[in-house]
This record gives C-alpha cells, sequence and structure tokens, in this order.
C-alpha cells in the first residue's frame, strides 16, 4: 500500500538521549542553570530547541536562540556521537529497501547533523532522501520538513506515503500533509501520546514496521 517511507529520526532510528541532553546541559550552565536529572531533559528530544528553551526553561526568544547556538557548539564535535541504533532498525531498514520501498529521513534535526549521523551508524544507503531542518530555523517545524521531503522526493500521491515517528511532533507534521502516520513505542513518546495525537498505527518494536508496511 505505502511506496514512500518517511521517517523521523531521534527516537525512531536512533536514542540520542545522551548527547542531545548533554547538549542541552552544556547549554543551560552558560546560563547558570544546572540540571541535576538527565530525564528531566528528554523532552527537548523531538520538539524544535529554540521553543523547548523557551517551554521548558522559560527563556525569551533571544535567548533561546543562543541556547541553541551553545547547545550546536557542543554537539557538533561531541554530543552528535553520544548516540546508538535502536536494536532492529538496521534489520527493519534493510528488509524495507528489499522489498522496494523508498525510505526518506524527515527530521527536525538540521540536515548536516542528520547526514553525519546517518554516515557514521552505516544507515544512509537505506534512503533515497534525506531532509532536515536548516541552521537558520528557516525550516524547522516537522510539519514544513515533511513538506520539504514530498517535494524534493517528487511525491504526488500522498495515499502512496507514510510517515513514521516516536513523539506527537511526528504526527501532528504528517496530519499537516494529509500522510497517514505511525508511531513507534520504543522511542520518547508514549501510547496515549501518540494515540492523542491520532497515529493511524502504532508499532511496539521496529520490526512490527515491516508487518504494517508490508
Amino acid at each position: 500500500m505505502y511506496k514512500y517511507i518517511l521517517l523521523d529520526l531521534d527516537g525512531t532510528l536512533t536514542d540520542p538521549a545522551i548527547g542531545i541532553t548533554n547538549g542541552v546541559m552544556y547549554a543551560l550552565e552558560k546560563f547558570g542553570i544546572k540540571v541535576e536529572d538527565r530525564k528531566e531533559l528528554y523532552c527537548f528530544i523531538g520538539p524544535p530547541l529554540v521553543d523547548a528553551f523557551m517551554n521548558y526553561f522559560s527563556l525569551s526568544e533571544q535567548d533561546a536562540k543562543q541556547a541553541v547556538e551553545y547547545y550546536r557548539e557542543f554537539y557538533r564535535v561531541t554530543g552528535i556521537y553520544e548516540n546508538r541504533v535502536y536494536d532492529g532498525v538496521l534489520e527493519t531498514l534493510k528488509a524495507l529497501n528489499e522489498s522496494g520501498k523508498i525510505l526518506i529521513l524527515a527530521t527536525s534535526k538540521p540536515e548536516p547533523f542528520a547526514e553525519i549521523i546517518l554516515e557514521h551508524f552505516g544507515l544512509r544507503q537505506y534512503f533515497d532522501c534525506v531532509v532536515g531542518a536548516t541552521f537558520d530555523g528557516t525550516i524547522n517545524y516537522k510539519g514544513d520538513v515533511i513538506r520539504v521531503a514530498l517535494k524534493r522526493a517528487e511525491i504526488e500521491n500522498l495515499e502512496e506515503a507514510i510517515m513514521i515517528g516516536d513523539r506527537h511532533h511526528d504526527i501532528d507534521g504528517a496530519k499537516q500533509n494529509n500522510l497517514k502516520s505511525i508511531g513507534v513505542l520504543y522511542g520518547f513518546g508514549d501510547r496515549e501520546e501518540l494515540e492523542n495525537a491520532g497515529a493511524d498505527y502504532i508499532a511496539e518494536t521496529p520490526e512490527d514496521l515491516i508487518q504494517i508496511l508490508n
């Protein structure tokens, strides 16, 4: 049924918790804010970082943008590699590829960072197209990322495409672009979040994706 498979990165293909939270801690310390429990910062995995700094630590927009610059200062050197591929993801991507699916990455992470991560972990070969956010913020929200991905991949029949992600942002972005969606439970969103957002399918493991999509 689905030919084009759009996939989120953080929380869907890889577990980026250590790198992202270390980067956020680094940025917050520049503002004199210390966080002892990194799990308090898991809320940063998914949404655009400027929004997260404003919403969760009440930074002004100007300070939030500066915090993102501090974050990237750490992340591009160290945090980007403090990451791991979820068990079963490599095999799932390979199986989808071999069954004729066209895989497209659609992430709110800056596109150059996404490319580095995919190459580093041996995942880039499975993707026809990689689309991410821009450093200047002109493409930031998941809905915009998906819109660009659909255009870049020249997808005209939306019924042939589906979005996969672990947070409500992925499901929301899919709806904004009239796409069906799959919410995955092994990332950072729970069943309640994904069902409330309106995910069309729920996958408990990467292997479940193969059954849903084939």
